[in-house]
């Protein structure tokens, strides 16, 4: 499935539960949507659970 296809997806989500449960719906499923994400990017290996606290830093690296 494209990315196109996936954000149109997504997208449609959010409008429904924006139109149809308000503003806190919108942002519930928003905050589930991002969540999912993260997740599935850990599962295909793609995200590390170090990459969230390993510093930007550039002096960790010998670089300045």
């Amino acid at each position: 499935m494209s990315m196109a296809v996936v954000g149109m997806i997504a997208g449609m989500a959010l409008g429904f539960a924006g139109y149809f449960g308000g503003f806190g719906a919108f942002l519930l499923v928003a905050a589930l949507g991002a969540v999912g994400f993260v997740v599935g990017r850990f599962l295909e290996g793609d995200l590390e659970f170090g990459d969230f606290f390993r510093s930007r830093d550039s002096r960790r690296d010998g670089r300045r």
